[in-house]
């Protein structure tokens, strides 16, 4: 029996989303019937992302530049959004990993944008779409986060720091709404081959004075399947967990990470 998503016609917002894995969840969800918004800081960039997306699905996917640091891009964000597709029915809460850094290094500053980019642009848009979702006693909420929330890594600081406060959010969140139909759930993404990784990569190993290709294959050492995952694996937990077949996953960490994890 095939298994029908059941999102056709849905529209979801998906942030962070001209590039790596927030591109490919939007592409995901296309390809499974739903018309998304794309949004970026960078906007020559997600208006190409949005225009291959739909040239490949048919779907109708609109692009708009955001910074989602700034909670009055967030509201014009979800404004333009609703006039374009009507309520939104899906929110995946993605964005750019704040920079490496151990904790002695790190300035105020860094924790205060680190703190509005991935905690507070969650939080933001979390309570901008929750009405739309309440109205219809249905909808769903993903939040894309880092292993780091269940296994700290060395030299993220920032990222297990807040990434875990997004982690806390959703699952008190799950258990407040959890009678109203909508759904919060978190993807805890492991090594994921993007642009992100490879910068973080390149940081790292120039601070142990070795080549990256040396520090990829000693973590390769560490996941059980001995290999970093692509976007679109990712993307794929994120559109099963929007999907109507996941209406009893609520308030759960779903880690896409080849094992990396240790715990039980």
């Amino acid at each position: 029996m095939k298994m029908d998503l059941g999102i056709q016609g849905q529209t979801a917002l998906v942030a962070a989303s001209s590039k790596g894995i927030g591109r490919a969840c939007a592409l995901c969800l296309a390809k499974e019937g739903c018309n998304v918004i794309c949004c970026s800081r960078t906007l020559d960039e997600v208006m190409q992302t949005a225009e291959s997306i739909q040239r490949q699905t048919g779907q109708r996917v609109m692009a708009f530049k955001a910074d989602l640091t700034l909670p009055e891009e967030i509201d014009e964000l979800v404004e333009k959004s609703r006039e374009a597709l009507g309520s939104i029915d899906i929110l995946v809460n993605n964005c750019g990993g704040p920079p490496p850094g151990q904790f002695m290094s790190l300035e105020d500053e860094n924790w205060e944008l680190a703190y509005q980019t991935t905690l507070m642009s969650a939080v933001r848009l979390t309570k901008r779409v929750l009405p739309d979702m309440q109205a219809a006693k249905w909808g769903r909420i993903i939040n894309i986060t880092s292993v780091s929330v269940r296994q700290p890594v060395d030299g993220l600081m920032l990222s297990t720091a807040f990434r875990a406060g997004v982690v806390g959010m959703s699952k008190t969140l799950a258990n407040e709404i959890g009678e109203e139909g909508i759904t919060i759930n978190t993807v805890a993404p492991g090594y994921i081959f993007t642009k992100r990784l490879e910068y973080l990569f390149d940081s790292m190993a120039h601070k142990r004075g070795i080549s990256s290709d040396v520090l990829m294959d000693e973590v390769k050492t560490q996941i059980p399947m001995a290999r970093f995952a692509s976007p679109e694996e990712v993307a794929s937990a994120v559109t099963f967990l929007a999907s109507k077949q996941a209406s009893y996953i609520t308030g759960t960490i779903l880690p896409v990470d080849g094992g990396f994890i240790r715990s039980i």
